[in-house]
């Protein structure tokens, strides 16, 4: 009768996910243009193609950026940070739902005492004791479920930092491409200008031009090279960032070099409506507020009162060898229970408690909802906008190549001064800089978008109550050395 009626009850709110904003969701991003041929430079893929799944950094078709992501899914200490965070909520359920059965527990005792005028008497006592608390209003089950739905945002907060380092690895990456094209536009400008210096050097010597030509192209090359030393600086330091993520010493790590040569690929954006799906942070959000409204119901539980059944069997003689006789057996049984009549308001307080708790997780779950929202067009601002500013750069670059090569000209028949082609040579070098500076711009542009798309996860994976619940496996619970 107790078990069909710890089955039937169970107090407290029944959970329904609430509205994930207070008002209705778009049904297009906002950044994304109305004709897709307004995007110049960068095109989004087309509603019909797939939404990215899995190993998202795949669609850059990057080797080598594809063996640093494997290793980084291994041995990155963070990962396995929130996975062992993962594996502690995990037990925890397993410690919850052990409430929900009896606990049995066997004592042996043997004593000898003597009260005069009596002789010396010994006593042996062995029992098994049976007790249990009837879960009658489900406080133990809101504590498992709360528990379960615990276990689930921490899934969530694992797949997220996952997906944090896996974008953190991919934009160092591409910046590290970036230094590296960088260097080898400066290594490439150092030559033009030591040729240019030697070729002024000649008109000097030889009496065609004056000194003041020697000493600006000397300084333009001295200036290309200090600019070219620096760069080592800022790649070395991103080297250095990519082998912490992946658990590496970072003296014992080195990435090859190799320029930038990729375009941002076409990422599957979907509709705003699936956001809410494919990001494990609203997840975990929203699995917050599921366990916040178990505790409401574990605070509720409290108002009714409680129930134990106790029972024992044992044996008890003076000596041991008639201690198994049928005369020394005893045995006991009774319930009992108990109700708290005053308590000056805990109870009270306590369910408030967890109202508060649930409406702080709603408004964390909203703001994530909106922060979401906020990176995706974020995300696609800066990609067709930066897309769109790399076609106009290298425009420019290409008139700044001919501003170059007529200056020179101008300059070799005697027209210019050499002060003019230094600038037209400057000016190349700085535009051809911010083509590169705009290139790394949309590729790690595309990595924070998809980053913000969730990264190709879905909320289908997050694992279920009875999932979570079942034991680790003995590779998941074993000790790390």
């Amino acid at each position: 009768m107790l078990c069909t009626l710890t089955g039937c009850i169970l107090v407290g709110p029944k959970y329904h996910r609430p509205a994930a904003t207070e008002e209705p969701l778009p049904s297009t991003y906002k950044e994304i243009p109305a004709h897709y041929k307004d995007s110049e430079g960068w095109d989004v893929a087309r509603p019909r193609d797939a939404m990215l799944r899995g190993e998202w950094w795949r669609i850059f078709h990057d080797p080598d950026l594809n063996a640093l992501e494997e290793q980084l899914n291994i041995n990155n200490n963070n990962i396995k940070l929130f996975f062992e965070n993962f594996m502690q909520a995990r037990a925890l359920i397993a410690e919850a739902n052990s409430q929900l059965y009896p606990t049995l527990s066997a004592n042996a005792s043997w004593t000898r005492s003597r009260t005069p005028p009596l002789n010396p008497i010994t006593t042996i006592l062995s029992t098994l004791e049976i007790s249990w608390a009837p879960d009658l209003w489900g406080k133990v089950r809101n504590a498992v479920r709360s528990a379960q739905y615990s276990a689930q945002l921490s899934a969530g907060d694992l797949e997220n930092e996952r997906l944090t380092e896996q974008a953190t690895l991919a934009s160092l990456y591409f910046q590290i491409r970036g230094q590296d094209t960088l260097q080898k536009l400066f290594n490439d400008t150092i030559v033009a200008f030591e040729k240019a210096l030697a070729y002024n050097q000649v008109q000097y010597e030889t009496g065609i031009t004056d000194k003041i030509s020697v000493v600006e192209a000397q300084n333009t090359l001295e200036n290309a090279q200090a600019t070219a030393t620096n760069i080592g600086v800022a790649r070395a330091q991103f080297e250095h960032a990519i082998a912490v993520l992946l658990g590496r010493v970072a003296s014992n790590f080195s990435i090859p070099i190799r320029t930038l040569h990729q375009s941002p690929p076409r990422i599957p954006v979907g509709m705003p409506s699936q956001l809410l799906e494919r990001r494990p942070d609203i997840a975990a959000a929203e699995r917050a507020m599921a366990a916040a409204n178990a505790q409401i119901g574990q605070a509720y539980a409290a108002y009714f009162p409680t129930v134990n059944i106790g029972s024992d069997v044992g044996l008890q003689a003076h000596h041991l060898n008639t201690l198994f006789n049928t005369s020394n057996r005893t045995w006991s049984f009774g319930p009992s229970a108990s109700e708290t009549i005053f308590d000056a308001g805990l109870r009270t307080a306590t369910v408030h408690q967890f109202i508060a708790t649930y409406n702080a997780d709603l408004a964390i779950y909203r703001q994530t909802v909106l922060t979401g929202f906020q990176q995706v067009e974020d995300g696609l601002a800066q990609v067709r906008l930066v897309s769109k500013q790399l076609l106009e750069l290298r425009a420019a670059e290409k008139s700044a190549e001919e501003f170059l090569t007529l200056e020179m000209s101008r300059y070799q028949t005697g027209i210019d001064p050499y002060v003019d082609v230094v600038t037209a040579q400057t000016t190349l070098l700085t535009d051809q800089q911010s083509v590169i500076t705009a290139q790394v711009l949309q590729m790690t542009g595309a990595v924070s978008l998809i980053e913000a798309l969730g990264g190709g996860w879905d909320v289908s994976e997050l694992p279920t109550p009875s999932q979570v619940s079942k034991w680790p496996t003995h590779e998941e619970s074993a000790i790390q050395q």
